[in-house]
């Protein structure tokens, strides 16, 4: 399946404030300042299927071997995990909280 990769703007749903498009080559998947993110995939990543679109709360942290650190996002709603690279940008202290 082919996707197109879409680096936008967006206010955060949780914290409300103005997330900037991400500062390197990527899509911003989450929100740097409180590190929430929305249930949009179902099977990968960017796929856009998921049916849910719930909030996805930053549950833990977990390092991989060739991604660096990971954001572990859980929905709300049906409990589903994802993993998302950090980004330079994001709130590390509250990563480290996680």
């Amino acid at each position: 399946m082919w996707f197109i990769m879409k680096n936008e703007s967006f206010e955060c749903e949780k914290c409300h404030a103005k997330v900037w498009k991400h500062p390197s080559w990527s899509a911003r998947n989450h929100c740097p300042y409180c590190l929430y993110s929305k249930h949009l995939d179902k099977n990968f990543p960017w796929d856009r299927l998921s049916e849910c679109l719930w909030s996805m709360a930053p549950v833990g942290k977990e390092h991989k071997k060739n991604k660096a650190w990971m954001i572990i996002h859980q929905c709300e709603k049906c409990h589903k995990k994802i993993l998302n690279k950090i980004a330079e940008d994001d709130d590390i202290l509250v990563f480290w909280k996680l």
